[in-house]
């Protein structure tokens, strides 16, 4: 019986690990169906078993929301502006939940939307001068929807509001409040993405069992791994063994640093049975306040040439003190101011009558280009990992029922 019941065991790891969209495309599809189908009938029967009051709100708020959208009167201007702001909240907690959800294998968004809209407000405000460039506070990259002050000219807004001796020098404390709102809202999207391994984690607690990514680490080897691998699997042991210090102030910490090993916390706080809402929080603070901030802040200062200037004094002091370098640093320094303001400057506007060649291809041709090729990545990850799971559910039946039957 024991050795049949480790054949089987072998047959079903081969299974599970053969189990790709590559390999197994129909049938990989087929289990993530069943799984979808599974979930939203166990979601569904828990909201009507004791989620009555929650349905009533919500059936009120979907009927009220239809009716305001569809009949026409003076409320119509308010309820597209509120739509818009909807839109917008929606689009960026998605993107956060989207970069941190999956056990590793999300989608970077930071990388992707919100890092390139930060660093393309920054210069434009410093190529302008001034910061009132949105339209409104929803003015962002969106979904199909770029900027309206993105490709307009300086002209457009008006003189420069802030002139330094240097050019254009927008501070820091003005431009951050013009992209510190989506940031935010990232940044409670990626804390909202961490839920699910804390849930499933508690869960498994509950039920006396552990999830996958405890007993890979429980089972795992570091003697075939790479440099990378092997010393992020000591810290994750390290973390193991020291889990009795799991608390809010350990989990803001790790919460507020850019980390690959947030997963295993959050998967740790569920097993060891921290309570939830101390979880959220600390996770919440962390991602939504403390980290969001450092990154905005970081490539504000980049984009501003704040950081450059601090660089450029501290090289100019450390090369005044090099001899023979000194008398070479005034020329230096100026075919670098001009260089600096050569690449600042905004191009000359080109008259009407001359055509300019575009290109086919386009850098943000090239750019959805690898955006799609991430999402189709990050479709496929997360289809294979949901059939990967239901199946090893069903086998999990199964050895069930052959123990019980023997």
């Amino acid at each position: 019986m024991l050795r049949s019941q480790a054949t089987l065991r072998e047959k079903h790891e081969k299974e599970v690990e053969n189990l790709t969209l590559t390999t197994q495309p129909l049938n990989t599809l087929k289990l993530f169906v069943e799984a979808t189908i599974q979930y939203i009938k166990r979601s569904i029967s828990y909201l009507l078993a004791h989620g009555g009051w929650f349905i009533l709100i919500t059936t009120l708020l979907v009927v009220s929301g239809g009716l305001l959208v569809t009949v026409d009167g003076p409320h119509g201007k308010h309820v597209e502006e509120v739509l818009e702001y909807v839109r917008y909240g929606l689009w960026w907690i998605a993107l956060g939940v989207a970069s941190s959800i999956g056990l590793g294998s999300g989608l970077h968004t930071f990388v992707l939307y919100l890092g390139p809209h930060i660093a393309l407000f920054t210069l434009k405000a410093t190529l302008c001068g001034r910061v009132d460039l949105k339209s409104a506070p929803y003015d962002t990259i969106q979904l199909k929807r770029v900027p309206s002050w993105l490709d307009k000219s300086c002209s457009e807004f008006g003189p420069p509001l802030m002139i330094s001796a240097a050019g254009s020098r927008v501070p820091l404390t003005s431009i951050l409040p013009q992209v510190q709102l989506e940031a935010i809202l990232w940044g409670i999207g990626t804390a909202l993405g961490e839920l699910p391994p804390y849930f499933i984690s508690r869960a498994a607690s509950i039920s006396g069992s552990t999830v996958d990514g405890m007993e890979e680490l429980d089972g795992s080897s570091t003697e075939d791994s790479g440099f990378m691998a092997t010393h992020l699997n000591r810290v994750k042991r390290w973390l193991l063994t020291h889990s009795q210090h799991l608390n809010f102030f350990t989990v803001l910490v790790l919460a507020s640093v850019p980390n690959p090993l947030f997963d295993l916390a959050g998967i740790m706080c569920g097993q060891f049975g921290i309570p939830f809402w101390e979880f959220f929080l600390a996770t919440l603070i962390g991602k939504a306040i403390i980290k969001t901030h450092i990154q905005t802040i970081f490539i504000i200062c980049v984009c501003n040439n704040q950081l450059l200037d601090w660089m450029e004094n501290e090289l100019i002091w450390i090369l005044s003190h090099v001899p023979g370098l000194a008398s070479m640093l005034p020329g230096l320094t100026a075919k670098l101011h001009a260089m600096k303001e050569k690449y600042i400057d905004a191009p000359s506007p080109v008259p009407s009558h001359i055509k300019v060649k575009k290109w086919d291809f386009s850098f943000a041709s090239i750019w959805n280009g690898i955006v799609w090729l991430m999402l189709l990545n990050f479709f496929v990850k997360i289809v294979t990992a949901t059939a990967q799971r239901h199946l090893k559910k069903k086998q999990e039946k199964e050895m069930a029922t052959l123990t019980h039957s023997d």
